[in-house]
């Protein structure tokens, strides 16, 4: 598969606290999250600027493949994306989810001892951006709300085009 800006959500997940976070069909995004999703410690997780992580499949099926426990939502992602170019999924970047639904990354997300079961040898450093650029989850902001479901796109667009995106909301 060719990874570009363009990509698809593979599964959406929550949570009513802590990991793992388990698919649903469909979700309301607002501007704290995903409905239904939770986190337990709202020092480190969640708020406006943490109501979105996202992480790839194929990062996902790397870590699978070096013998991690890990699968969709595990490590705590609302949203598990396939097809984008996660090198170019940086803070500042927007993305489009479906038709409406506009993120802007704000972070890279800080690994959490929590996910230290999944991983060999305890070793969740793994998704540490500071030690293995390019393996972590990012944080983002909803910039506009909306319905998502598995399987629309989802892709990353330019300053301009988000402008034009949030001007065009009622």
């Amino acid at each position: 598969m060719t990874l570009s800006d363009k990509g698809s959500i593979v599964q959406l997940s929550v949570s009513p606290g802590g990991v793992p976070k388990r698919a649903v069909a469909e979700a309301q995004v607002t501007r704290l999250g995903l409905e239904g999703d939770a986190q337990r410690n709202l020092k480190h997780h969640g708020g406006p600027d943490r109501a979105v992580c996202l992480f790839p499949l194929e990062a996902i099926h790397d870590l699978a493949a070096e013998g991690h426990a890990v699968t969709p939502g595990a490590l705590g992602e609302n949203v598990t994306t396939e097809g984008l170019d996660w090198s170019a999924v940086v803070p500042n970047v927007h993305l489009l989810l479906g038709e409406r639904v506009l993120l802007q990354v704000t972070k890279y997300t800080s690994p959490c001892f929590n996910l230290a079961p999944l991983f060999t040898d305890r070793g969740y450093s793994r998704v540490s951006q500071k030690l293995h650029p390019g393996w972590s989850r990012v944080c983002a902001r909803v910039v506009v709300e909306g319905s998502v479901r598995p399987g629309e796109h989802v892709r990353i667009v330019t300053e301009l085009e988000a402008a034009g995106i949030l001007a065009a909301v009622p």
